[in-house]
């Protein structure tokens, strides 16, 4: 099955239909995900900043870590289901959409900075002196991460924009 037949099929699925004939369906499920997506930029961003020196410099980055990022992983587990489902709801047009495919490309850069970090940098957190020193390749990943969901948000922002 080819990339457009699977577009197509999916966009005909009665889950894909009701979303996209439904006049509140789609807005409700729309600001379900951007706050989960606020959730997710908002906890990453706590992280981050502390990996870059800018916030809660008196407090161990592992502790932050650990505290944070479950509200991450489950606000990211929201985020990817109604994303999924909006998709669905128009899935041949978001499928072509540059702004989309840009996000996504993102989302997988984001992924493989995190995996990057935890298991080269971040493995060794609770050797770095509690709320001490922060190694350049640990502020280096939280500057990478940081921006890379600054982009990401703009650029899901830009989808509803560009869609024909």
């Amino acid at each position: 099955m080819g990339y457009d037949a699977l577009l197509q099929w999916l966009e005909a699925t009665s889950v894909a239909t009701t979303i996209r004939e439904n006049e509140l369906l789609f807005p409700w499920i729309e600001s379900i995900h951007v706050l989960a997506i606020t959730l997710v930029v908002g906890s990453i961003s706590i992280v981050d900043l502390r990996l870059l020196g800018v916030t809660s410099r008196d407090r161990p980055v592992g502790r932050i870590a650990d505290e944070v990022l479950p509200y991450t992983w489950g606000a990211f587990a929201v985020a990817a289901t109604t994303g999924a489902l909006l998709f669905s709801s128009n899935a041949m047009t978001y499928g072509h959409n540059f702004f989309f495919l840009g996000k996504m490309m993102l989302i997988a850069l984001a992924g493989i900075n995190m995996a990057v970090f935890h298991l080269f940098v971040g493995r060794d957190v609770e050797r770095w002196g509690g709320a001490g020193h922060v190694p350049s390749a640990a502020k280096a990943a939280g500057a990478v991460s940081l921006s890379i969901w600054i982009v990401l948000v703009g650029f899901g922002r830009w989808i509803g924009f560009t869609l024909h």
